[in-house]
């Protein structure tokens, strides 16, 4: 069975740091890339970060650039967000996902992706 299990989100005040784990099983791991996405109250899903299967090759949405770091363990099948600086409109709950199909190069963009971890809510506030 396919699973995409999040786990790390919590409530940081602003200008701290969290760090998202996405652990896989199901399928082979290091064939496929994996994305992060976010999803605010009243709000569209985002992208966030995504990674190729190696991890050599990673994107970043603007907002997050030099603020979160995308890292992944192929012998773990666990994909990291490691998120710092973070802000209040970061919060959101908080979506790992995995790419159609394997070496498929990994987007920003949700059609990219066709199974989604259940979520893990990040709460930024003071």
């Amino acid at each position: 069975q396919l699973l995409l299990v999040e786990s790390g989100g919590g409530l940081v005040q602003p200008g701290g740091s969290l760090r998202l784990s996405c652990a896989a099983s199901g399928f082979p791991f290091n064939t496929y890339g994996i994305g992060w996405f976010r999803q605010a109250p009243g709000k569209e899903r985002e992208g966030v970060s995504c990674s190729n299967p190696s991890g050599t090759s990673t994107t970043y949405a603007d907002s997050v650039k030099g603020r979160f770091t995308i890292s992944r363990d192929n012998a773990r099948n666990t994909v990291m967000l490691q998120m710092n600086s973070l802000r209040p409109d970061d919060t959101g709950v908080y979506y790992c996902a995995r790419v159609r199909t394997s070496w498929l190069p990994c987007s920003l963009q949700l059609a990219t992706y066709n199974y989604w971890g259940q979520g893990t809510q990040v709460t930024v506030s003071s």
